[in-house]
């Protein structure tokens, strides 16, 4: 009974320690320079890993802001980008993606006697893409039902995958031809399969998935690159905002053909500007296939004048205006909700961006301009008339606009203060980010120097403030305990039980950052059994060595070696209310699970 209490115990006190409580006189009052090194670690990284403390101290924090505000200027992590390499669709453009993982549509159409001259050209990748089309098929005709282990492989080989040790059976499987794998892993029993898969490293899992699902690939990458970068990254705040600027400008992973197209558009869209110019940022997220998709702008045209008619039948509904794209840029990624537009500006700047579309949506994916069907009348946006007899500049016009709007000034520093400093940050501050802003051309680091030089951003006010979204969340845990990851697809299903499944935010305004999108009971309780499970080292793909807290005397210090300072009076007596008699593992799984480590 009191093993199944411990993690419902502090729910009530994660409840009320997740309110906001301080005022804004806090932020007139300094953090001590011991905090203001901690403050810096928890709000512009994914968290603190053991020595980090030390590090920050002995280069001082003002050179360690500067170089954090200059990545390309911080050598990469040797382990991250040993990690990362055999991910190879991070590194590809989305036509050798398709080339390589071939999308269902194409596969089901090869199936059918269709578009083979679609297929790779490569003889591997091409005799991969025929052998799932012909997979498809049978499946569709109902025949080939699977077969047992003793129809695909010698006794021998059916004796170690029944019998044999778990190190021995995740080797056999890696050597297996591709081809071979998927068979063998569906005729295993869901006895043996399911540890297999989720103890091996990624190379078997993504493996298995090339075999069988290869789309499915573009997915695994992407979500093991995402947690694998905050997690080991040198250069933390650039990760940091490249998560803070893809939910700025979302894009929902599983809506077509974006689950080919995200890989390009977080890599060359997003990544290159997060400390540049917004106007940059702009522009490269509203021409790539990915936001033209999502927001169904490749398919915006100027309507004709009357219906198509085809042969005899009636009247085809006519392809036209849709102000999906125009209505989400002024409100979400430039003006914000209040900014000063009407349903009319969005009308003018949907019939500007007509024309702007996809090229081959299912082959080279890349921008097009599409001169034919865009509105070559006169708009009239935010008051500035756009002439007559335009083209793509229209477009482009509409962007310089909106990136020297003093409303988006505004929007844009407010959604950083709200991210870095407060859920409600001070006027004052946001209005100077604002004025940085226009005054910098939009310049990004300059407007993120303008934070960070601010008394607001190193007072109380800000301190432990934030709750932190479940990535966040998962990220610092794994830093703190300085966990290994051998493989993140786990982590990827635990964030989604947690709410925060990557890449697939149905809504365009992307994850909050606002403590209250993440507070619930439900939530918070499943934050504490993901903290029990990590401590005691029963998270699939990660490894952590309990043995760590053993060493450790009694529960303010293991506290401390996880929180990198000394717990709060009120965390300090939750655990030990809770903790009586618990091994030090637990111990440490609960301090996770408190309000302390769930904010930042």
């Amino acid at each position: 009974m009191r093993k199944r209490l411990i993690p419902l115990l502090l729910v009530p006190v994660l409840v009320a320690g997740a309110a906001k409580t301080n005022s804004w006189r806090l932020f007139d009052k300094k953090l001590s320079n011991d905090k203001k090194t901690l403050h810096a670690l928890n709000r512009l990284t994914f968290g603190p890993r053991p020595g980090d403390l030390e590090a920050l101290r002995k280069i001082g924090l003002k050179k360690w802001l500067d170089k954090q505000l200059h990545p390309e200027r911080i050598p990469e992590n040797p382990e991250l980008l040993a990690k990362l390499k055999p991910l190879d669709t991070l590194r590809m453009t989305t036509q050798d993606i398709l080339a390589n993982y071939p999308p269902p549509q194409l596969l089901q159409a090869v199936a059918r006697g269709g578009r083979g001259a679609l297929l790779p050209q490569d003889p591997v990748l091409r005799a991969r893409a025929e052998r799932m089309a012909e997979m498809l098929k049978e499946r569709r005709e109902g025949g080939a039902k699977p077969k047992n282990l003793d129809e695909l492989l010698d006794p021998d080989q059916v004796t170690l995958l029944r019998k044999g040790s778990e190190s021995d059976k995740i080797q056999f499987l890696n050597d297996m031809p591709e081809e071979k794998l998927g068979p063998v892993i569906a005729a295993l029993s869901p006895t043996i399969r399911r540890p297999l898969l989720a103890r091996s490293a990624s190379g078997l899992q993504r493996k298995l998935l090339a075999s069988t699902t290869p789309q499915q690939v573009i997915v695994y990458d992407l979500s093991e690159a995402k947690l694998l970068r905050a997690v080991y990254s040198s250069r933390q705040l650039e990760e940091v905002l490249v998560d803070f600027w893809y939910n700025h400008f979302n894009v929902f992973l599983d809506k077509g053909s974006d689950r080919f197209l995200v890989t390009a558009y977080e890599r060359d869209a997003i990544r290159p500007h997060v400390l540049g110019k917004f106007q940059d940022l702009l522009l490269a997220t509203a021409q790539d296939p990915a936001m033209l998709f999502y927001l169904d702008n490749w398919q915006s045209v100027t309507p004709p004048p009357v219906p198509v008619r085809r042969g005899r039948g009636p009247a085809a509904p006519a392809r036209g205006l849709n102000e999906n794209y125009a209505r989400e840029l002024l409100e979400l990624h430039t003006l914000g909700v209040d900014g000063g537009y009407t349903q009319q500006d969005i009308i003018a700047v949907a019939r500007c961006f007509t024309g702007w579309t996809i090229r081959e949506p299912f082959r080279t994916a890349t921008f097009d301009y599409n001169d034919r069907v865009h509105d070559k009348g006169e708009k009239v946006v935010l008051g500035v008339t756009i002439p007559a007899g335009g083209g793509k500049e229209d477009g482009l016009k509409v962007l310089d606009i909106l990136a020297h709007h003093p409303s988006t000034a505004h929007f844009i520093s407010l959604k950083l203060a709200q991210r870095f400093v407060a859920d409600e940050p001070p006027p004052a501050l946001v209005e100077r980010m604002a004025k940085t802003f226009r005054e910098k051309d939009g310049d990004l680091r300059e407007v993120m120097k303008t934070m960070l030089d601010s008394k607001e951003f190193w007072s109380q006010g800000a301190w432990r403030t934030k709750m932190k979204s479940p990535l966040e969340m998962v990220a610092s845990a794994i830093r703190a305990t300085g966990a290994e990851v051998s493989s993140a697809f786990a982590l990827s299903n635990q964030l989604q039980q947690l709410g925060q499944p990557l890449y697939r935010k149905l809504e365009p305004t992307g994850y909050s950052s606002a403590g209250a999108e993440w507070t619930n009971s439900a939530a918070l309780l499943a934050r504490m059994n993901f903290g029990l499970a990590l401590t005691q080292d029963r998270v699939p793909g990660l490894k952590v060595d309990p043995s760590r807290y053993e060493k450790l005397s009694e529960p303010g210090a293991i506290a401390k070696s996880i929180l990198f300072t000394a717990s709060s009076p009120e965390t300090a007596a939750a655990i030990a209310q809770n903790s009586k008699g618990a091994p030090a593992a637990k111990i440490a799984g609960l301090v996770i699970g408190s309000p302390e480590f769930q904010r930042r």
